[in-house]
């Protein structure tokens, strides 16, 4: 048989007034949310399938029909909204994938054109500066004296 996973008394006094109230169908009166909400939580832990579910939690078929409503409406969206706003996160313990995140191609230094080599536009200065009219003149003179 499976483990109960039980909220504590006063974990359940904050959840439980974040699941809206059941009613019953027909003349059956609603099963107690907790019951239902520990079913719940007994199939995220085990990773077992729905018609594994232990007696104790009520019927499987019963407790993934609320389940199924739930997440169809929303109210785990907004009771997990509702659970982080009342905590205070330590985001010393954010970590971030490198695997997964992708950065953009300025984020990494990587220049989109090429630039020239130092050496290259060193001589290109340097033959410029040989190539104007004056050093040509200036050459032109030393070489006949």
């Amino acid at each position: 048989m499976g483990e109960r996973v039980g909220l504590r008394d006063d974990e359940w006094a904050i959840i439980g007034e974040l699941l809206p109230p059941e009613r019953g169908r027909g003349c059956r009166p609603a099963q107690d949310n907790r019951l239902y909400f520990e079913g719940m939580m007994w199939i995220a832990r085990t990773g077992s399938q729905w018609r594994h579910l232990p007696d104790e939690y009520g019927k499987w078929n019963s407790v993934f029909r609320r389940y199924r409503r739930w997440v169809s409406t929303g109210v785990f969206d907004a009771m997990l909204e509702t659970l982080t706003e009342m905590v205070e996160r330590d985001v010393t313990a954010d970590m971030i994938d490198s695997t997964v995140v992708r950065a953009h191609h300025c984020a990494v230094g990587i220049k989109r054109g090429l630039r020239k080599p130092r050496l290259l536009v060193d001589r290109e200065v340097a033959s410029a500066q040989s190539s104007t009219p004056d050093a040509t003149q200036k050459g032109a003179l030393s070489g006949l004296s």
